[in-house]
């Protein structure tokens, strides 16, 4: 595994392949910027430990300036056992994993978009695969159910999600410190329209806990295409490696600026990734070259 922490990216072949900045980040953001932090996790079975891994990972974000932070899809849980969630899942507003999060925020005083945790759902064998987002005083502020859910199957490799997650229906887009926020989780990524009925936004958060197969295959691409087309900023918090259960996940976890330029990227492992988010970059693109302006259809 790499070290706990990638500001740069890690140039191995066939792996985030684009060029990215090689210098460090400074120890703060130039002015009017915006330090933003993806953490990436390899979860396991126990929920226990695996918080106490994002705690100590979001610490880490918060020391090295980040004023919002958001964790992968799954982080609490990830386990063969897929009515382990189910068993877990909370009511909106009642929860440990909520108070974990609210105290995590207000703790080191950052906006903190909280992966996905299982909510209760209509149905009782189900769950909501859900991001809260709470500010830096650690109230909630925002919440969005994944809409579209992951099935995919190939040889002896299959998922369902549909099976305990019912999907949500309601886009999500939330005012913050470093602008105005979009949310998304993983399979999501698939789909450019539900970006663009997010109008203009700063910044796209997307959780996710990819596959190995799919994301060896799209996922930098299509990151990369999300962040073009509506030029913005897209942070994709991941899970990254070989968890206890046997699944392999992609990882990669990434920052990708307006001009689809991937600003830094983890490959595998926990870490903390860390870029500047600059509305001065935003104004630029969208200048240059005005396709947001340009639309026509839809």
């Amino acid at each position: 595994m790499p070290s706990p922490s990638a500001t740069k990216r890690n140039h191995e072949p066939n792996f985030c392949m684009s060029p990215a900045h090689s210098a460090p980040l400074p120890a703060t953001p130039a002015a009017g910027a915006f330090r933003i932090a993806a953490i990436q996790t390899v979860s396991g079975p126990d929920v226990t430990q695996n918080v106490e891994v994002v705690a100590g990972l979001v610490a880490e974000a918060a020391a090295a300036g980040a004023r919002l932070v958001a964790l992968p899809e799954y982080f609490p849980l990830i386990t063969a056992d897929e009515q382990a969630k189910v068993r877990i899942r909370e009511q909106e507003g009642n929860g440990l994993l909520q108070t974990f999060l609210a105290d995590l925020a207000q703790r080191h005083g950052v906006w903190l978009v909280a992966g996905t945790i299982p909510l209760v759902a209509e149905a009782d064998d189900k769950v909501r695969n859900s991001t809260l987002v709470f500010d830096d005083q650690g109230r909630r502020v925002a919440r969005y159910d994944k809409i579209h859910l992951f099935g995919f199957q190939r040889g002896e490799e299959r998922y369902d999600e549909s099976a305990t997650i019912e999907a949500g229906g309601e886009v999500c887009v939330f005012d913050s410190p470093v602008g105005r926020v979009g949310l998304s989780v993983c399979y999501d990524l698939r789909f450019p329209e539900l970006f663009r009925s997010m109008r203009e936004v700063d910044l796209i958060i997307l959780p996710a806990a990819f596959t190995y197969t799919t994301g060896r295959a799209h996922w930098e691409v299509l990151l990369r295409a999300r962040a073009i087309e509506n030029q913005c900023y897209v942070m994709a918090p991941a899970q990254g490696g070989r968890h206890p259960s046997g699944r392999v996940t992609w990882g990669h976890t990434m920052i990708v600026d307006p001009w689809g330029e991937v600003l830094a990227c983890q490959d595998e492992g926990p870490g903390v990734v860390l870029a500047d988010l600059d509305p001065a970059r935003i104004a630029s693109v969208r200048e240059s070259l005005p396709a947001l302006r340009h639309r026509c259809l839809g």
